[in-house]
């Protein structure tokens, strides 16, 4: 990543918010430390009600559609690998189903990073037909679709 970016990113608060708070500038698995940090957040916002983290979910998503949008517009890449804000909102969205559980959250956060690098059908053909915001977040919102999906078969088999 050219040193211009990594300024511009850390300088303009669309950028800012869209690599992560600088976690989409990290040289080794952006999106992994973008996960990492909707990992964080989700952890943050436990102690509040259910609808609450809820609204959180939804403003990450809504938000991110504009964000990562008006981000990749900017720098001119479509869904540039440092755009992670896709990758917090899918993950927050995955973590927002289960219970406080290290195993439980683990398991979220490897199956999601599973799908989202690996982007089995639909996911990859969203990544390259969508353009803009939306499609930068539909295709981790479907990852994170799968990975609940698995993990709600899981725990009703573990139940």
């Amino acid at each position: 990543m050219s040193e211009q970016l990594r300024t511009t990113v850390l300088r303009d608060p669309v950028h800012l918010l869209a690599f992560g708070f600088g976690t989409g500038l990290s040289p080794w698995a952006p999106g992994t430390m973008g996960s990492l940090l909707g990992v964080a957040l989700a952890w943050w916002t436990l102690p509040l009600t259910g609808e609450l983290r809820l609204l959180v979910a939804i403003a990450l998503i809504l938000s991110g559609i504009w964000l990562c949008g008006e981000s990749a517009r900017r720098i001119g890449v479509h869904d540039h690998p440092g755009i992670v804000w896709d990758e917090i909102a899918a993950m927050y969205l995955v973590l927002l189903l289960l219970p406080p559980s290290l195993p439980l959250w683990a398991l979220g956060f490897g199956l999601f990073r599973l799908f989202d690098i690996w982007k089995p059908w639909p996911i990859r053909d969203l990544d390259h037909r969508l353009r803009g915001g939306l499609g930068i977040m539909l295709d981790d919102l479907v990852a994170a679709l799968y990975a609940a999906l698995i993990l709600v078969i899981y725990r009703w088999y573990m139940v």
